[in-house]
């Protein structure tokens, strides 16, 4: 069984910044790819950003809505995935999930809440 621990949530001013963090733990072989989605109130849940590693290069896609503010990273060895939120606006306001590929089964974090306020 994976489990999927986040934590970094929280309240922030608008152009505040917050660390999200995901770390998957249990029998993994696989962990790829790694991303993070987001549902704000009253709205489907929408991709944030995903980051994919083929080989030595790892590409990482993101929304268009938060293209330059934010970013992710992975640690490999830890199987951890990080969204780092800048300049972060009232829109942003949502529970964030990881959601990752591992051993080829897709899973969910229960998801952490972000608000922004103005």
């Amino acid at each position: 069984q994976v489990q999927l621990v986040e934590s970094g949530g929280g309240e922030v001013q608008a152009g505040g910044s917050l660390r999200l963090s995901c770390a998957a733990s249990g029998i993994i072989f696989s962990i790829n790819p790694m991303g993070w989605y987001r549902q704000a109130p009253g709205k489907q849940r929408e991709l944030v950003g995903r980051s994919t590693s083929r080989g030595r290069t790892t590409y990482t896609d993101y929304a268009d809505s938060v293209k330059g503010r934010f970013t992710i990273s992975r640690d490999n060895a830890k199987n951890t995935v990080y969204l780092q939120m800048n300049s972060l606006k009232p829109e942003d306001t949502a529970v964030y999930y990881c959601n990752v590929m591992v051993n080829g089964m897709n899973y969910w974090g229960n998801g952490t809440l972000v608000t922004v306020s103005s």
